[in-house]
């Protein structure tokens, strides 16, 4: 009898077990947590090591359903989130960015604009920096298997000839004369049929110079074709929220006829701005954004401004340095809570407090000049702290604080008078229709001697308020840092 109530006792705590770890399992827990702890622990944050916990992932997919996409592909977004929620649980918290280790082949579709007003960009005496911006969109996506490229103007073309021929190509537009009808260009239809072409993992580029030029505008006014570039910039963009659109500025030389909106053509010699824009699914434009191999195409040679539109608002991870040299005042950080200090207290001469942090900005994909500019950011407190912010240099890291400066790309220092028993420092990097768009932008094109002619653009403002107003709802930022104080 006693043998036979072991064995149901241990049969039972065998149920309990195997039912324990069956809960864990399917919540993410179990041998994915050991895994994921097992890389931040050894620092082994790799794609070798990322290629075995994906590994374990397929495995297992029941238990790991939220990992897994319908097609059985690893969900990207949701295993990063995972990894990040058991990286902020260690101490020092710890982050791991692998978006672009989710990277699937992508394939290029490159859009080259053929009307009156381009062909001067790549004419025999100039210096061709239009074609080798092109050239330089194909040389550096990292894979040529798939690479289409299309002739349009009045409607889209297949481009005849093949992609080393485009390249190798010195007069473009010479050898592409006859193309479509290039005496207009209808970028309702263009921009619609290159979104509607697009299959996952396609990345479509147009390159144009942006210069709203559709049939049958004489004697319309200028305020009415701007409005009506305006409406439908927002009508082609508002249905496809999924969407992200870079627009990239470049400088190029201009010989030849220029056509001015309503006014008589003539001849011009001099630089002249032209438009590189990136469309593809904002979870792309992210994934590549965290892949190093795409950065040439993104950001090209001669890049001059540059402006993604609907760029969700990214999760920035930051750390709090204890020590630091810029410290002012005491504080302690808080162990149940990452982002909270305790115990703060200002200088006791001064009634200064201030408190360094570290963050990782590569998510947000800007320039440096952008991001260490404190007019971008939005700073609220109680106390009116204010905020310094630079890159971190190599002869920051030491071995004292190289754990809270591991994997961050700046250093934050907040300042002010701590005059509260409690207070909440929000940190805001505001996602604001850009002044150089504006600054780039003429309503008369008329005359080759104005000051701004060769650095303008007629009615580009109003097309690319028309882009941004179609998503700018919830995109008013792109990250926000929030760092709560008590005394």
């Amino acid at each position: 009898m006693n043998m036979i109530r072991r064995v149901y006792n241990m049969l039972g705590i065998a149920l309990v077990m195997l039912a324990v770890a069956f809960f864990t399992a399917s919540c993410g827990g179990g041998g994915l947590e050991k895994a994921v702890r097992k890389a931040f622990i050894d620092g082994d944050t790799t794609q070798a090591c990322y290629d075995k916990i994906c590994a374990l992932i397929k495995e297992n997919p029941k238990s790991y359903s939220e990992f897994v996409t319908e097609s059985g592909d690893i969900n990207v977004e949701a295993l990063g989130k995972y990894i990040n929620e058991v990286g902020s649980s260690l101490r020092p918290p710890m982050t791991w960015d692998i978006t672009g280790y989710g990277l699937k082949e992508l394939t290029l579709t490159v859009y080259f604009e053929r009307s009156g007003s381009m062909t001067p960009y790549d004419t025999p005496g100039g210096g061709g920096q239009l074609k080798k911006a092109v050239n330089d969109l194909i040389n550096f996506f990292p894979s040529k298997e798939g690479t289409k490229i299309n002739i349009v103007n009045d409607n889209i073309y297949p481009y005849s000839g093949s992609v080393d021929s485009f390249l190798q190509d010195r007069n473009i537009y010479e050898s592409t004369k006859g193309t479509g009808n290039a005496s207009y260009t209808d970028f309702k239809l263009i921009f619609e049929k290159i979104i509607q072409a697009q299959k996952p993992g396609n990345v479509s580029v147009l390159v144009t110079d942006l210069i709203y030029s559709p049939q049958n505008t004489a004697d319309v006014s200028v305020e009415k074709i701007l409005n009506e570039e305006n409406s439908v910039a927002t009508s082609i963009f508002k249905t496809y929220k999924g969407k992200s659109i870079i627009v990239n500025q470049l400088m190029g030389d201009y010989n030849g006829q220029y056509y001015p909106y309503n006014g008589t053509p003539f001849t011009y010699n001099g630089k002249r701005p032209f438009y590189v824009i990136i469309v593809a699914d904002a979870s792309t434009i992210d994934r590549m954004n965290a892949d190093d191999n795409f950065a040439k195409f993104l950001r090209p040679n001669g890049l001059k401004n540059s402006y993604r539109f609907n760029q969700a608002a990214s999760e920035l991870n930051v750390k709090i340095i204890p020590d630091w040299k810029d410290n002012v005042g005491r504080f302690r950080q808080s162990r149940s809570e990452q982002n909270l200090l305790t115990d703060c207290e200002g200088d006791r001469e001064t009634g200064i407090l201030c408190f360094t942090l570290a963050a990782n900005l590569k998510p947000l994909a800007k320039d440096d000049s952008f991001l260490t500019n404190v007019a971008n950011y939005n700073v609220q407190s109680q106390s009116g702290f204010d905020i310094t912010i630079r890159a971190i240099k190599p002869e920051d890291v030491n071995n004292n604080n190289r754990s809270y400066l591991d994997g961050m790309t700046h250093i934050i220092t907040a300042k002010g008078k701590f005059a509260t028993s409690r207070d909440e420092l929000s940190i805001t990097l505001a996602n604001q229709f850009p002044e150089w768009i504006k600054a780039s932008t003429t309503t008369s094109d008329i005359d080759p001697n104005a000051a701004n002619f060769s650095t303008t653009t007629f009615g580009l403002e109003r097309f690319l308020q028309g882009i941004y107003d179609a998503f700018s709802a919830g995109n008013d930022s792109y990250g926000k840092i929030v760092i709560k104080l008590e005394n």
